[in-house]
């Protein structure tokens, strides 16, 4: 598969911003079939250690979420930025061509922006994907709008909100339900 969807759970809004947990799933936006998964808990003090940034109104957003959800944040079991993106790139190159995936984050500006820092943060040479790759999944929510297809209804939520890997299977059914929607759209015409 060529199209990966990554969720990141995140200490600040910014570009800078340290990284809780990496979340990743292999899809096929034309018939919704989903593929290999990634999850990894990263190390808060590490990230810090590498010049990531943490938020105070991200923090306090966090700190509001119920007990299942910070969970994640607290959990022990959690590697130090650059192995995580180093699994995350060994990860990408077994399950596919690091030069044609296409990577989708949630924001233009968010998940895919926060591990390119990360990784130049880390010193990795190259990035884990071509900067041309790059997918937008709250582009593809703004469409269905437009196509009058209200997909936060449409395609319910399983699992554990703002838990990286559930958030990004969720964010490929969005794109796969919008994306077979305007193949439709187009074999009708």
């Amino acid at each position: 598969m060529k199209h990966l969807m990554i969720d990141l759970e995140t200490m600040d809004n910014k570009p800078t911003s340290a990284i809780a947990s990496i979340g990743a799933v292999f899809f096929n936006p034309e018939t919704g079939e989903m593929g290999e998964q990634f999850y990894q808990r990263v190390s808060l003090g590490s990230c810090a250690g590498h010049g990531l940034t943490m938020g105070s109104e991200t923090v306090l957003w966090w700190m509001r979420q119920d007990a299942e959800v910070r969970s994640e944040l607290l959990n022990d079991d959690c590697l130090d930025l650059p192995l995580a993106l180093a699994n995350l790139e060994a990860f990408i190159t077994e399950h596919s061509d690091p030069s044609k995936v296409q990577v989708w984050g949630n924001g233009a500006a968010f998940d895919n922006v926060i591990l390119r820092n990360a990784s130049d943060k880390c010193g990795f040479a190259d990035p884990l994907w071509y900067y041309w790759n790059d997918r937008d999944v709250r582009t593809v929510v703004e469409l269905s709008k437009t196509l009058g297809l209200n997909v936060r209804n449409i395609i319910q939520f399983e699992g554990v909100k703002h838990h990286a890997l559930y958030d990004a299977i969720h964010q490929s059914k969005i794109v796969s339900y919008v994306w077979m929607y305007l193949i439709k759209i187009a074999s009708v015409k």
